[in-house]
């Protein structure tokens, strides 16, 4: 028996089918990208990989990608429906409070609905996290709801499971994180510059900071193993988990690279187009759950 039902919203960039076939309740954002002066409005569902290599290649093409968080209407709308489908225990999961206020729109949201359902109670879970990190945040849940536990127990777990959730981002630039605000233009600029790579991370409030600037690709895997080997993958549950935006070759060298020491071989997936647009084409990141917690302040 199905004691919660699991929601997110598309920052988790979790594939179609993964989220059809585990009954995931799915709200998507919605973005808008700009070429010569038009304007083309998108969904962030995508249901083919083509669709991702397309969005990217506009991007590469001179295109600029413009993103806008779920606003309480829309959240309004998401929860009222799951409350007429007959659901009654929800986690549902946000992008991480430290990029947007999403987390608490989203609770207002649910108050809003719980008036005229009160038998609804929906646990939003701020991840301190986003795109796959979030995803492996929902990914959790839904074994959890697999297995029969409570929704409470599901929200412990991966409220717990979070912190633990190490970061290693690594830019093609700083240009688009800084156009979308997520990173200084001083630290754009820096990275510019130098023509390197900038790595990010998520610390402990869930917002990016930039820790490294490393000399090209193979550095920056050289840097994301080397904070792998001080904070090592846990043997329980293991998760490492490798996302790109465009640059599947690069992703794969750093599968291989991972599969070499830890004798594990992590999925590889594209990010998809609202966090990707902060991002830009030519990054490569990878996630994975040790015993130590994020230690980035």
């Amino acid at each position: 028996m199905v004691k919660f039902t699991v929601s997110t919203d598309s920052t988790c960039d979790l594939y179609r089918q993964y989220v059809d076939e585990n009954d995931v309740k799915f709200v998507s954002l919605t973005f808008t990208v700009e070429e010569k002066g038009t304007l083309t409005d998108g969904l962030d569902a995508f249901t083919s990989y083509q669709q991702y290599v397309d969005f990217y290649a506009k991007l590469r093409a001179g295109g600029f990608s413009k993103t806008s968080m779920l606003n309480l209407e829309s959240h309004y709308e998401h929860f009222l429906k799951l409350a007429k489908e007959g659901c009654r225990d929800v986690l549902h999961f946000t992008i991480s409070s430290g990029l947007a206020t999403t987390y608490t729109v989203a609770e207002k949201a649910f108050q809003m609905v719980k008036k005229d359902y009160p038998e609804l109670n929906i646990t939003v879970i701020d991840p301190l996290t986003a795109t796959i990190g979030q995803g492996e945040l929902v990914k959790a849940a839904v074994r959890l709801r697999d297995e029969g536990k409570s929704a409470k127990e599901a929200a412990d777990y991966v409220n717990e499971m979070k912190h633990h959730i190490q970061h290693v981002i690594i830019a093609n630039d700083l240009y688009y994180l800084k156009r979308g605000g997520r990173v200084s233009a001083a630290a754009a600029v820096a990275g510019t510059l130098l023509k390197v790579k900038p790595v990010l991370t998520f610390d402990r409030e869930g917002k990016l900071s930039v820790v490294e600037k490393c000399k090209g690709m193979k550095k920056a895997f050289a840097y994301a193993l080397d904070k792998m080997s001080a904070m090592p993958p846990v043997e329980r549950d293991r998760m490492i988990s490798i996302v790109h935006t465009d640059a599947e070759q690069d992703a794969e060298e750093l599968k291989k690279m991972v599969e070499e020491r830890y004798g594990y071989t992590p999925p590889v997936t594209i990010m998809g187009p609202v966090i990707g647009s902060h991002v830009g084409p030519g990054s490569v990141s990878v996630i994975w759950t040790s015993k130590e917690l994020r230690n980035e302040k």
